[in-house]
């Protein structure tokens, strides 16, 4: 099977999409000819052209807010946020009306938008350009978040939130955009809310998200060597959450350590031990449940302070490690 990139898949989901359906368009600052602040869609303008690869003015409320009655009119427009920090300006629209509507016309009318756009740190942007701001919209009833860590999870989720007659809000994870995995040539999607175990193991289970995941896969080649034998799990949607995959792997191995990239107070890692603790895997956790997120502190343009500042391979290697020395609560 070939193997392509993030940044090329999330331009073929899509490509593949506009083809089918003359409905869908994308809208953004600079996505035109100069394709894009990442590239994700240079060369559509010339096969697509210029009414539907839609540059727009610098107004992320009026990106949005374009979007929103363009689809309760039956559009299906992917609008593209340049840094998803930019959300803040856009998020009357996006909270107020693309994920009410819906809900307040009965079911009459509904909002099949999709707001792509690129989060994270790593590429020394600073502390606007490089939050992961993804709890704040899982907040929301009515917004679906997607957070896909491969090409192939890319390609197929997109191609769902495209499809779907809800909001999707779509967190593409900068330093993914050149990682390489295989992704078929032919069209597949992947329903929003199934997590895909990314590593099977026995002895714990990591609660990955983004970038993270790659980060988790290789802290458990690192145990591996010690004979730990580590679970990594991609929930891949945070809303809709696949509850019960997450459920199934705790119950299995008995230990839970979660790692996002976002600031860890506040942060979707939270969510998920909350929701393990009062499902029936609690019962079967033999420690407590450990989270692990960025620290307290907007992104520093120092990189060797942007680096602190997130959870690195050790970090994860060493919280597996505590979680597995400590006993259970008594029950």
């Amino acid at each position: 099977m070939r193997e392509i990139t993030y940044l090329e898949a999330v331009r073929e989901a899509m490509s593949i999409e506009m083809r089918k359906n003359e409905d869908v368009f994308l809208m953004g600052e600079d996505i035109g000819v100069y394709g894009g602040a990442f590239g994700v869609s240079r060369g559509m303008i010339e096969e697509f052209g210029p009414e539907r690869i839609r540059n727009t003015p610098i107004s992320e409320a009026g990106i949005a807010g374009a979007a929103v009655g363009s689809a309760l009119t039956g559009m299906r427009p992917i609008m593209e946020l340049q840094f998803s920090d930019f959300i803040t300006i856009a998020l009357d629209q996006i909270v107020n009306q693309a994920a009410k509507l819906r809900y307040m016309y009965g079911g009459k009318g509904k909002v099949p938008m999709v707001v792509r756009t690129p989060s994270g740190s790593g590429t020394g942007a600073a502390a606007q350009h490089s939050q992961s701001l993804e709890a704040w919209v899982t907040h929301i009833p009515g917004l679906k978040v997607v957070q896909p860590s491969t090409a192939y999870d890319a390609k197929g989720l997109l191609k769902a939130a495209i499809d779907d007659d809800n909001p999707v809000i779509f967190y593409e994870h900068k330093l993914l955009y050149k990682t390489n995995s295989e992704v078929p040539e032919e069209e597949y999607s992947i329903p929003l809310g199934e997590a895909d175990v990314k590593r099977e193991g026995t002895d714990i289970t990591i609660v990955a998200t983004a970038i993270m995941v790659h980060k988790a896969l290789e802290a458990a080649a690192e145990l591996e060597k010690e004979g730990i034998s580590v679970e990594v799990v991609d929930p891949r949607t945070l809303v809709p959450l696949d509850t019960e995959t997450i459920i199934e792997s705790v119950a299995k191995t008995g230990h839970l350590v979660v790692v996002h990239e976002a600031v860890k107070r506040g942060g979707f890692g939270g969510e998920i031990a909350s929701m393990i603790a009062e499902s029936e895997a609690f019962d079967y956790l033999d420690a407590p449940i450990k989270r692990l997120g960025g620290v307290e502190t907007p992104i520093p343009y120092n990189p060797e302070l942007e680096k602190a500042a997130i959870p690195q391979v050790p970090d994860i290697v060493n919280a597996v490690k505590e979680t597995l020395t400590k006993k259970a609560v008594a029950k």
